[in-house]
């Protein structure tokens, strides 16, 4: 019964359309701008989205090393146990 479902919900998942198809255009090959960039530019908040992308980053990078160190030492000392 439960098989028989997932398959009904999965082949339902093909006939639900997300969004129309929209036809891609020479002219939309040769746009070169991004306009909420140059808007931010513009208002100088893209140095602040910038910031906070590597204030994530540095902070992920900390805490990945500082994991790294304490495993190894849990390593060490469960290596010193055997």
């Amino acid at each position: 019964m439960r098989i028989a479902l997932t398959c009904l919900l999965f082949l339902l998942t093909f006939a639900v359309k997300a969004q129309e198809k929209i036809e891609i255009t020479a002219e939309d090959y040769a746009n070169s701008r991004v306009e909420m960039a140059d808007l931010m530019r513009s208002e100088g908040k893209i140095y602040v989205l910038v910031g906070i992308i590597l204030i994530i980053f540095i902070g992920m990078i900390v805490y990945t090393v500082a994991t790294d160190r304490k495993v190894r030492q849990l390593e060490k000392q469960l290596k010193n146990l055997k």
